[in-house]
């Protein structure tokens, strides 16, 4: 039996070193067998490198939001972009342009784009109905525990997606986009940034960019926000109102390649009225009396200070039928009248409308 394995092979069988004449005793040729599995291992390392690496995060699926209005020409480039950013990630998502209305081919390009990717689905309102809109519907429609928003224009980097997501994972519930590196239109530029001050002052957070299109928001954020007008500009104090962690990360901004901006000097003083109206839903909802109740308080006691003085004057023999002054004692006063009236007018009504939805439950045992 022994002779029977050890016996060497019949037949046409070569040796190992018959193909280069050299001596057994010389030949440095590993056995055909070890070339067998060295070409192996060859394949599958190439097979492993060809594989793009995998970033891990812990979401299940991300939904990406679009509102557009007039960029067909940015809407493909922007779809294959998106593609190769969110490829590496180790999860799925689904892509939903909203078009608000757009009057050029927008639609069509984006129905194309549909029908050649199930990933991606779109929103078409009948007219114009602003940004606010868009979002808000976009909320609605998500199926994602987690919310991408950026624009269409291609000023937004797509490759920002995984460091937003990343931040994210780190606990926090909104991740905004920073463009620290702006590349928009003189009067633009500098009107966001004196903008952003002062939203910053007076809502107290502490981000530099509140009208950056990219950001990241948990589930639980737009289903607890309801955006509407041009409050789409100041999510983040929103959100931060009701009790969600924010923060910020500098995103990568890019030069408009196509179509014109839509930004115009409108937007700035809107912005600015739509920023008080935010100062008074975050403070004062939930208690008007204190805003109401204070400038009443204090319009009634300049009243009443500049009606004793002119009283005084009376009393030492001044007239007063040439004082001006008294008319606004008593224009201050009756104001400060008004103010307490439309403040307790308002803690009624919240006071009958007040339900325990409003509340925002982060967890229940």
């Amino acid at each position: 039996m022994e002779d029977f394995f050890n016996k060497p092979a019949q037949g046409n069988q070569k040796s190992p070193d018959s193909n280069t004449g050299k001596s057994e005793a010389g030949s440095q040729r590993p056995p055909k067998k070890k070339n067998f599995y060295q070409r192996r291992r060859k394949y599958f390392k190439k097979s492993k490198e060809a594989e793009l690496p995998k970033t891990r995060i812990p979401f299940k699926k991300i939904s990406i939001l679009i509102p557009l209005l007039n960029e067909e020409e940015s809407i493909n480039p922007l779809a294959n972009e998106i593609r190769k950013a969110v490829k590496p990630l180790d999860t799925g998502y689904e892509v939903i342009f909203i078009d608000d209305g757009s009057n050029d081919k927008s639609l069509e390009v984006i129905k194309e784009v549909c029908r050649t990717d199930r990933r991606f689905k779109y929103i078409s309102f009948q007219k114009n109905n602003g940004k606010s809109a868009a979002l808000q519907i976009g909320f609605q429609n998500a199926t994602g525990d987690v919310i991408i928003t950026m624009d269409a224009d291609l000023q937004d980097d797509p490759n920002e997606i995984p460091n937003l997501l990343s931040k994210l994972a780190e606990g926090y519930d909104l991740c905004s986009g920073w463009k620290k590196v702006r590349h928009d239109p003189f009067i633009k530029k500098y009107s966001s940034r004196f903008f952003n001050y002062v939203t910053r002052v007076l809502s107290g957070i502490k981000i530099h960019d509140f009208n950056c299109g990219l950001k990241a928001y948990r589930k639980e954020v737009v289903e607890n926000l309801k955006v509407y007008g041009e409050l789409h500009r100041y999510i983040p104090v929103l959100a931060k109102w009701q009790g969600f962690s924010i923060t910020e990360i500098p995103v990568k901004h890019h030069p408009r390649r196509y179509g014109k901006t839509k930004f115009g000097i409108s937007r700035f003083f809107k912005g600015f009225i739509d920023l008080i109206t935010v100062v008074f839903l975050t403070r004062y909802i939930k208690r008007p009396m204190h805003l109401f109740g204070f400038l009443g308080a204090l319009s009634f006691l300049f009243g009443l200070i500049v009606n004793g003085y002119l009283t005084y004057l009376w009393f030492t023999g001044i007239p007063l039928s040439n004082r001006p002054m008294l008319f606004l004692g008593m224009l201050l006063i009756i104001v400060g009248v008004q103010f307490f009236s439309v403040g307790l007018l308002g803690e009624i009504l919240v006071h009958q409308i007040r339900d325990e939805k409003e509340y925002v439950i982060k967890d229940k045992g």
